[in-house]
């Protein structure tokens, strides 16, 4: 059972509408209330009423296809552009029949988003945050198994994999989204005593939409890069991923059903490029938010910058693109500790999150041992459909994911710098299966441990051990062209402090005997810079500001009585 994770201040009054000193007073009230806990993980043990609920909720979706259409200005629309959900572990079976947005209903979408933006922009961030958390409780309570149940079926993740995004992650970004705006409402500029002027500051909306492009990968994520930019006062374009968009709608309707009001965020499943082109093409763009790969972002990017001269504002871009995760071993290791957190870094979710590991480095005298130890937990990994209690980790998502690992599996097979020493099967009879593989290399610059593949491959380096560590650290920072996470494993307090210093680019989330993957929303805030995107950290405050823009407001309460300065009457 969950406490109630963050309370109101009881006050509505838009923040627009009053005078500054009841401005201030309005703010310090509701924010001095606001508070924020991580949702509890449910554990699905055999008898629980969670696991339960959350079979009832697989069988109802496992046995139709859901019917998910467009969403613009509170209507629902479809298109005669069909498209299907499969599971990916069981590609024959559709779970979901949606419709592209044409260019016409695009551009439909960004009308009814600009005449939907005046009045919510004026809302008090209390309504707006009350909406939010709405949607936080039932996430949390009523339709948990409805996003678990569509995550695991749509996405492939296993029952904890989907707990802990669908369920956990999505509701904390909700509440902590909500208590980082009030935080961030709190700051107001100094007044001087006497000076018949009283200075504050407010937090607005940008001026213009915000396209919403969110990733496969994480159903939280989908939520959180429509929901953020809304509670600060944007309208919202959002383009679910194809496979990802049953999870995504249970979100909207979470949304639609807390209370958000029509036309506020548009659900737009879309062809990427009918869907970028309509919004970089809009002189209303204020910003995007994206999750996905780095050259579709900086396709939009170009785009935005071939069209700068057509917008009405400078758009905010907020991107995160991924990466090439490491961990580092250093001689002083815990070695079981670095075997458990690299198997579960690399290959649960079948290494799709962005923040799996796929290279470890490690000296050569330590490898053997090691070795030994990762591959007998690999060993004991099952892996298959997501609704089966026992497995680890089930499909990659798509043909493409597919077709993408196997190749790089082959180029491993084929390579003399290169030797597949566990998995490296791949099956797509049934679902888009790819095996847990380990890869050894002897060149540490070799293509695997350079290029971001999203999938279940490992690829080691064994440094010799007559290299320095600074050296090392050296090579691990200049290999990869991305910063997303990185891990050193070392009881060494002197190496430990080392790495801090030396490795502090190489990573936007850096991890000290952990593993690289598993941030958590108001403990790790999560992004990265380089080719990893813009590191503006979703889950922390700082995000927020992105998708503000800040008014100061000088009021002065005594006349303007002279034009004169003193020393002119000398």
């Amino acid at each position: 059972m969950t406490a109630r994770m963050i309370r109101l201040g009881k006050t509505a009054t838009s923040l627009g509408k009053l005078s500054t000193s009841t401005c201030l007073a309005t703010v310090a009230r509701a924010s001095s209330t606001q508070s924020a806990k991580n949702e509890p993980i449910l554990q699905y043990l055999k008898g629980s009423s969670e696991r339960a609920d959350l079979e009832n909720a697989l069988a109802r979706y496992s046995d139709t296809i859901t019917e998910v259409p467009l969403v613009i200005g509170g209507k629902e629309m479809k298109s005669d552009h069909v498209q299907y959900q499969v599971m990916p572990f069981d590609h024959q079976k559709r779970i979901a029949k949606f419709y592209y947005a044409t260019p016409e209903l695009m551009q439909l979408a960004l009308t009814e988003s600009m005449k939907a933006q005046k009045a919510w922009q004026r809302e008090s961030l209390e309504k707006r945050a009350a909406i939010f958390l709405r949607a936080a409780d039932m996430i949390a309570k009523e339709r948990r198994q409805d996003l678990n149940a569509t995550t695991m079926l749509g996405q492939g993740k296993t029952v904890v994999q989907a707990e802990i995004d669908s369920a956990c992650e999505l509701a904390d970004f909700l509440r902590f989204n909500v208590m980082h705006a009030f935080e961030l409402a709190k700051y107001q500029p100094i007044s001087i005593a006497g000076s018949g002027s009283v200075n504050s500051c407010r937090l607005r909306g940008l001026d213009g939409f915000v396209a919403a492009i969110a990733p496969f990968n994480f159903t939280a994520i989908g939520g959180n890069l429509a929901s953020a930019p809304a509670l600060m006062g944007n309208v919202v374009l959002w383009k679910p991923s194809d496979s990802a968009v049953l999870s995504n709608w249970k979100i909207f309707e979470c949304f639609r059903e807390a209370g958000l009001p029509d036309g506020v965020i548009n659900f737009l499943p879309a062809d990427g490029p009918v869907f970028g082109d309509a919004i970089t093409g809009s002189q209303h763009l204020g910003g995007i938010n994206f999750t996905g790969s780095v050259a579709t972002f900086r396709h939009l990017w170009k785009q935005v910058g071939d069209n700068i001269h057509e917008y009405g504002c400078f758009p905010r871009l907020v991107g995160e693109c991924g990466g090439k995760n490491y961990h580092l071993v250093h001689k002083s290791a815990d070695l079981d500790s670095v075997a458990v957190g690299t198997v579960m870094s690399a290959f649960e979710y079948s290494g799709q999150k962005c923040s799996a590991v796929s290279r470890l480095y490690v000296p050569a005298s330590l490898w053997p041992a090691l070795r030994t130890k990762i591959l007998a937990i690999r060993a004991a990994l099952r892996v298959g459909t997501p609704v089966d209690y026992g497995t680890f980790t089930s499909a990659v998502i798509d043909r493409e994911s597919f077709e993408r690992n196997r190749a790089f599996v082959e180029h491993a097979r084929a390579s003399p710098d290169l030797e597949v020493i566990a998995g490296g099967n791949c099956d797509d009879s049934v679902g888009w299966f790819v095996e847990p593989t380990v890869v050894v290399t002897t060149d540490p610059t070799e293509r695997m441990m350079r290029t971001e593949i999203f999938g279940p491959i490992l690829t080691v380096y064994a440094y010799p051990d007559t290299d320095d560590f600074a050296s090392v650290m050296a090579l691990v920072r200049s290999t990869s062209d991305y910063a997303l996470t990185g891990a050193i494993f070392a009881r060494d307090a002197g190496a430990i402090e080392e790495a801090r210093d030396e490795l502090r680019m190489s990573a936007g989330n850096f991890y000290i005997n952990d593993r690289s993957t598993g941030s958590v929303v108001g403990q790790q805030p999560f992004g990265g810079a380089r080719l990893s995107g813009t590191n503006d950290k979703a889950g922390g405050p700082h995000y927020l500001l992105r998708f503000a823009s800040m008014q100061a407001v000088k009021e002065t309460t005594v006349p303007l009585s002279s034009w004169r300065y003193p020393y002119m009457d000398d």
